[in-house]
């Protein structure tokens, strides 16, 4: 089961003038992810407004004239923020009872990555693995590296109990022993998966961002697809960006990010022909291997234009442009509101 969403402009492109130079201008967006899992009960409707909420905060930085980058961070913060979903606060725990979180963010532009994975006790996984972009010649730094780095880049420390919820509590006492029901149960009734955001800003920058707590009762240091770069998410100016949710093995195994760019350059699909044909060959693909799950993707192409799909019962989805923002978690779900600016205050109203 699937959803899939095209959103065409009517004007992608724009003239602005700056003095006596003429430039070309893209019609900012973002769209947001709140994990391809199912939402029982009240959780359907916590997840819509955290999205909703995420992308609005992404979108009012694009509005600032502000770089994708900026705004994928900001709204992957509003996500880590919220302990409906399985990022930041409300990370699920480890078999021992901690948290270890993944994060990486990619700019289109320059290529240039930065991710951390395994690390503990930092609020916003989201803005180290920014810093790791930004401040070292690595990509990824895991474990007590991550935190080392955390530390010299003067990122304060929260204690586990901070990040941890009563209902994650529960739910390794109940799956303590046995990872495969908890992975079966996290995919089927658990309610928040990992979060991500994908921007394009109005020079035409397209940026992605991941961030995760990972499964229920997880050995420690088990790192799933989301911080790697090429399989758990990409950006590249000149094709597209994407963020990827779901089982993190079996996302790793299709190299599922990796698999929807080629599809792109190398056979001339459009991203919601590339998405529908990658997600739809992954159980093929993953027939004989074990803990074959679905997944599904968030993205927006060169052109400008927000996609999602997904193959699992439900996916929490949000993305803005042009004044309008659209959120849905149902596969045919597509609930538009209109954004209103005036001043520093940004209101939305339902259509």
């Amino acid at each position: 089961m699937y959803r899939m969403f095209e959103y065409f402009p009517f004007n992608m492109f724009s003239k602005k003038k700056k003095g006596n130079e003429i430039r070309t201008s893209m019609e900012p967006a973002i769209i947001v992810h709140g994990g391809a899992v199912r939402f029982p009960g009240k959780k359907a409707e916590m997840a819509l407004a955290g999205t909703r909420n995420a992308a609005m905060k992404g979108y009012e930085v694009l509005l600032k004239d502000k770089s994708a980058l900026e705004a994928v961070e900001a709204a992957i913060c509003e996500l880590e923020n919220d302990p409906t979903f399985d990022a930041g606060t409300g990370s699920p725990l480890t078999s021992e009872g901690d948290i270890e979180m993944d994060a990486v963010i990619m700019d289109g532009r320059t290529l240039e990555s930065g991710a951390v994975a395994a690390v503990k006790n930092v609020k916003n996984p989201i803005g180290l693995a920014r810093k790791v972009m930004e401040n070292t010649d690595h990509c990824l730094l895991v474990g007590i590296g991550a935190n080392m780095f955390a530390d010299e880049e003067k990122i304060p420390r929260i204690s586990t109990e901070e990040l941890t919820t009563e209902e994650n509590k529960r739910k390794l006492e109940k799956f303590k022993g046995s990872y495969g029901k908890a992975a079966q149960n996290d995919f089927s009734t658990r309610g928040h998966d990992t979060v991500g955001a994908v921007a394009i800003d109005n020079n035409g920058n397209i940026a992605f961002g991941t961030s995760t707590g990972g499964i229920t009762n997880k050995r420690p240091g088990r790192v799933g697809d989301s911080p790697l770069v090429g399989i758990g998410g990409y950006a590249d100016n000149n094709v597209a960006g994407i963020s990827c949710t779901g089982h993190g093995e079996s996302i790793t195994r299709v190299a599922l990010a990796h698999d929807i760019i080629s599809l792109m350059k190398y056979k001339d699909m459009t991203l919601k022909d590339a998405a529908d044909e990658a997600l739809g060959t992954m159980s093929k693909k993953l027939a004989k291997a074990k803990n074959n799950f679905s997944a599904g993707i968030i993205g927006i192409g060169k052109d400008g234009i927000p996609v999602f799909s997904f193959r699992t019962e439900q996916m929490a989805w949000a993305w803005a442009k042009d004044g309008k923002l659209h959120n849905g978690v149902n596969p045919r779900d597509n609930v538009a509101y209109s954004i209103k600016v005036e001043g520093n205050k940004t209101t939305l109203t339902k259509d």
